[in-house]
């Protein structure tokens, strides 16, 4: 009788009350567990059950030692899945929850992709702007703009925001183009109305917040660029929103002597998972996929 069978029959003993429970569930006698048993007390020198004719409890020391058992099988059992996992192709449903203008602009279009890389992943995409619980909403990968909300998960990042201000030529052509941040008061300004991203703020040695006069609101990334398109006004928004209407020059940067923000820190984009021990073939896969694929979006 190997040792970690000992754990075993330990471990259901103590979590079932009973040997005789224990033993319907391996389908043995009780004198074989009872054995068992006596022999783990006899290596370990120390009692570690405490059996009365109705139940069976633990000593103190059979706590301590409980609580180390179950890590132990706890451990092998995540061995003997690792082992698994190394032979088996990534499969099964995928799901990703992740920001509407990150999802739309970065991720969407290299779906296709993933998809023919690896055929057997079921993608379930959800874009929202709230925030999701991993847990009881089943997701495997949330991305995000923020900070890592919580000690249990884990945060890879996949691009800086880099926030540029920027306008269309037209727009710029008609009213001008600002020259300092106090300029803004006299421009028609297009605020992300998502709450963390309504305010602008200077980022130099003190953050300063800037006071906008006139300003239409809209709840999407990519609803302020179809507005900075239609020459609407100047917006605040993340560099990787924007950059293919940058080069092809249908927007305009301005100001890019300084540096802005939506509130009072730099951010970026997160890809948030559980944090395990082990993470299953489709996440893994997916991580790596984005970290070899969103290319960089440094200004």
């Amino acid at each position: 009788m190997s040792s970690l069978n000992r754990l075993l029959y330990f471990n259901c003993v103590v979590e079932k009350g009973s040997i005789s429970e224990a033993s319907r569930i391996f389908d043995v006698q009780p004198s074989s567990i009872s054995r068992q048993l006596a022999v783990l007390e006899q290596d370990l020198g120390v009692r570690l059950l405490n059996k009365t004719t109705r139940n069976t409890g633990l000593t103190e020391a059979g706590r301590k030692y409980y609580e180390f058992s179950q890590r132990i099988v706890s451990e092998f059992d995540e061995a003997k899945r690792a082992v698994n996992d190394l032979q088996e192709k990534p499969r099964g449903q995928l799901k990703i929850s992740m920001t509407v203008g990150f999802g739309e602009s970065v991720v969407l279009p290299l779906v296709a992709r993933f998809m023919s890389l690896y055929p057997d992943i079921d993608v379930k995409l959800e874009l929202t702007e709230r925030v999701v619980d991993l847990v009881e909403e089943n997701i495997d990968v949330a991305i995000r703009s923020g900070r890592l909300p919580d000690s249990t998960m884990i945060a890879k990042r996949l691009a800086f925001n880099n926030f540029i201000l920027c306008a269309s030529p037209h727009y710029l052509a008609r009213k001008g183009s600002p020259d300092s941040p106090d300029d803004l008061i006299a421009h028609q300004c297009i605020r992300y109305s998502y709450s963390r991203w309504k305010d602008w703020f200077l980022m130099a040695e003190e953050r300063t917040k800037i006071s906008i006069n006139k300003a239409i609101s809209v709840n999407s990334v990519n609803g302020q660029k179809q507005l900075v398109m239609n020459d609407t006004g100047l917006a605040l928004m993340p560099f990787w929103a924007v950059k293919n209407e940058l080069a092809d020059g249908s927007i305009i940067r301005v100001m890019s002597e300084h540096t802005f923000s939506p509130y009072e820190e730099l951010s970026a984009t997160y890809a948030i998972y559980l944090k395990r021990d082990l993470i299953s073939p489709k996440i893994r896969v997916f991580l790596d996929f984005l970290d070899e694929n969103i290319i960089d979006f440094d200004l």
